[in-house]
């Protein structure tokens, strides 16, 4: 079952990225938010300049008309004053004093949050001890009371409702303060003498601004809300001062004998209010900068599949089958070619390293297996991936989830942020195998000690309850391992799982890998860039570049004589133990970008053999001895 697929923002000529307004605009709803906020602001703002009555001139004679009588166009109040000029009159006044009163919040709370939160200490204490002073008496309350100390009034009304409103601000920042001053950012600017001050206003700040602006716009609606109820009880605007909340208060003796003039400024609170929360939400998404490629839903349960001829099934016996994969990233107008028609097979118990340059597409190609590439901005325009007999491309989500972490398994890069700090490793292995089996909690318990013995955690039993900060990167990556190995799965997909170690733990985790996978005969797609790597645990090669495979056969075979002049160029990178002569040659150029992939061969402006046929038409694999192939039209296999 096909996901369903997520608009995206239309991009600007230059960048290929939307610009903040069209990101704006392409939430619909922050869209409509925007233009209804707009139409009130600009009336409210030419209220002076509209040829309308004094909004505070009675006329007893033209009471109670109902709109349109007497050439009115929303008819009068209970004293013959124009319900039109003071609507725009008292919008003007509530949108005043909610933006000040919001303002005033933000800036008292901000830098208290700042403050306290970058100082720590005593300095935290005592500011935050008085925060939760004021916080200690509902605000509404604590409003009404500062307004009967200082007299009704607007101004009073303005202050009281900033006052209680910034203890949100200052927590809201306290929060995200606390954890930036421990980031390594701020420690480089301590080190290079940087003040304090500098410190905080121009490395914290600038990652604070996003949360105090987005937080402002939909304070305002609040604010407007709350001096509004003031005015309604008589201890906000006074009289023959208009706004929203007093207009409301006067109509609400008239409601049944003229129920416009409380209708009429209640429906413009609810569509001012309404207006800009649509717009805060709106300027959320446009200051996330995970959301600035121009999508603005949040990530599925699956990627989008898009496509259309499927290739053919595979023969059964295949571990797993890739077949003609395409992955793209729509980035507003731009698209991104991350695969480009992948082919490659496993075989049960076969351990297959696929390698190349960082960008080339390794990781990509992975995370399609299972449709696990975030959509928005992934979409799988075509191919089909075979596991167990099954196209896993036209799956439902709860057969992807049955599958990812059963019969499917990943390893990946860093496993400090693959298990969950808040929980001990055992809990997490715990429910790796309940999240499949019907286990008691006993019993999983007493596998998942099993599996941390397995894959050689020392002391198992003793450190099932540890945390993943209290172990080393080399045991927390054997955690990740014995979670995957959790329910005996066909295929493990490891995603550079030794990047991260130094040599000794990296060839203590390639072992275990490849004496597990013996054990138990998975197959392995092991995507690494590390030649090294590959030829201590792998029996094949898959050699990656612009998002297809250009060279593929057995280890051994690759590595002694390449056959396509990337594959070549790798080799030549690394340096050899024993050689210290050996000239290493890097590849000249970089891989071309994504988006503008050149006709015929992708490495044709690197390559140092290249011809102009290379530049023209599709480059087909060719078949060579010993079981490789490569997508060359000059293989440089010395046994070709």
């Amino acid at each position: 079952m096909a996901a369903v697929d997520a608009g995206t923002a239309p991009a600007d000529a230059a960048g290929g990225r939307p610009s903040p307004l069209r990101l704006l605009l392409a939430n619909r709803l922050s869209a409509l938010g925007l233009l209804l906020l707009g139409a009130i602001v600009v009336l409210a703002l030419a209220a002076p300049l509209l040829p309308m009555p004094d909004p505070d001139v009675t006329d007893p004679a033209r009471r109670l008309l109902v709109p349109g009588e007497g050439g009115t166009v929303l008819g009068t109040d209970h004293l013959g004053r124009d319900l039109l000029a003071r609507l725009l009159w008292g919008t003007r006044v509530s949108l005043l004093v909610g933006v000040a009163a919001t303002a005033a919040a933000a800036l008292a709370g901000s830098l208290i949050g700042l403050v306290a939160g970058y100082a720590g200490g005593r300095i935290d204490g005592a500011l935050m001890r008085g925060i939760d002073l004021v916080m200690a008496f509902p605000y509404i309350l604590l409003a009404l009371g500062i307004v009967a100390v200082l007299g009704p009034g607007l101004m009073n009304a303005l202050y009281a409702i900033a006052l209680v409103n910034v203890p949100f601000f200052a927590r809201t920042v306290r929060g995200i303060t606390l954890g930036l001053s421990r980031r390594e950012f701020v420690d480089a600017a301590r080190l290079s003498g940087a003040s304090h001050a500098a410190i905080l206003f121009g490395e914290v700040l600038p990652n604070v601004l996003p949360t105090i602006v987005v937080t402002m716009s939909t304070t305002v609606g609040w604010m407007i809300l709350e001096t509004a109820g003031l005015s309604f009880l008589g201890l906000g605007a006074q009289p023959p001062q208009a706004d929203l909340g007093s207009m409301l208060g006067e109509g609400r003796k008239l409601l049944f004998s003229a129920p416009h003039v409380a209708v009429i400024p209640g429906l413009m609170i609810f569509a001012l209010v309404m207006a800009i929360n649509l717009v805060g939400d709106g300027l959320r998404d446009v200051l996330d900068p995970r959301l600035k490629s121009g999508a603005l839903a949040a990530p599925g349960a699956a990627t989008v599949v898009r496509r259309g001829a499927v290739p053919a099934a595979p023969a059964d016996g295949t571990a797993l089958s890739i077949r003609d994969l395409h992955t793209e990233f729509h980035t507003g107008a731009r698209r991104l070619r991350a695969v480009g028609g992948v082919d490659l097979e496993l075989a049960p118990g076969e351990r297959v390293a696929l390698v190349g340059e960082s960008g080339s597409g390794k990781s990509a190609t992975a995370l399609s297996l299972l449709r696990l590439v975030p959509s928005p901005p992934g979409v799988i325009t075509g191919g089909r991936v075979t596991i167990g007999g099954s196209d896993q491309l036209a799956a439902s989500p709860e057969e992807l989830r049955r599958l990812r972490g059963g019969r499917v398994a990943y390893v990946f890069q860093d496993p400090a942020t693959s298990l969950h700090p808040l929980f001990s490793i055992g809990d997490q292995v715990v429910e790796a195998l309940r999240a499949h089996r019907r286990l008691s909690r006993r019993d999983a318990e007493a596998r998942a000690t099993d599996l941390l013995e397995r894959v050689r955690i020392p002391s198992a039993a003793a450190r099932f309850g540890a945390y993943p900060h209290e172990m080393s990167g080399g045991m927390r990556q054997r955690v990740c391992i014995a979670m995957a190995l959790a329910n005996d799965p066909d295929l493990i997909v490891a995603d550079e799982p030794t990047t991260a170690l130094d040599v000794t733990v990296q060839a203590q985790v390639l072992g275990l890998l490849r004496t597990l996978t013996d054990e138990r005969g998975a197959a392995v797609l092991f995507i690494t860039h590390d030649f090294a790597v590959v030829s201590e645990l792998c029996d094949r090669v898959a050699v990656m570049y612009a998002g297809r495979i250009v060279e593929v056969g057995p280890t051994r075979a690759v590595l002694d004589d390449p056959a396509h002049p990337y594959t070549r160029g790798l080799i030549d990178c690394v340096p050899i133990l024993g050689q210290p002569r050996r000239r290493l040659d890097a590849i000249a150029g970089a891989p071309p970008p994504a988006d503008r992939l050149p006709t015929g061969c992708a490495f044709a402006d690197r390559c140092p053999v290249v011809e102009p046929r290379c530049r023209q038409g599709e480059i087909a694999m060719s078949q060579l001895p010993d079981g490789r192939a490569a997508r060359c039209l000059k293989p440089q296999s010395r046994i070709a």
